[in-house]
């Protein structure tokens, strides 16, 4: 009997930074054990350069990936569905387990920049860490 990898799909508004940021660090940290996507229930135009750079000091790569539109197909191939702060909306209805994430804003505490997209990172980081250890993927 063959094991399935469970499917994650992680959404945000825009697809350009935190639904990125948690695909690349459960791609990354879960050594393929989880199977993982990302994309935008309004996609931009492209990556939020600083979600990028704050990956990259991780020694992550993105590779090539864009923002891209939730499709329907998306979210029926996937086990989970998890939306990332409160402008992205996914209806629970569609047969599959949706879970929202309110992840910290440091913005509003007046950090900016890098330091606030660092702070971002390590909270959705150990929010993932704690999915991944739900789903039984690699450590």
């Amino acid at each position: 009997m063959t094991e399935h990898a469970p499917h994650v799909v992680f959404v945000c508004a825009r697809n350009g930074g935190k639904s990125q940021l948690a695909a690349a660090l459960m791609r990354h940290d879960g050594r393929g054990a989880v199977t993982v996507s990302s994309a935008g229930t309004d996609p931009g135009t492209e990556l939020n350069a600083l979600a990028v750079e704050s990956l990259a000091e991780l020694g992550i790569d993105v590779g090539d990936e864009r923002p891209k539109p939730l499709t329907d197909d998306m979210v029926r191939a996937a086990d989970l569905v998890v939306v990332l702060g409160a402008e992205a909306h996914v209806d629970g209805d569609r047969g599959v387990a949706v879970e929202t994430w309110i992840t910290d804003e440091p913005s509003a505490r007046g950090i900016d920049g890098m330091e606030r997209m660092r702070l971002v990172r390590d909270d959705i980081r150990a929010r993932v860490d704690e999915l991944r250890g739900r789903l039984g993927g690699a450590g």
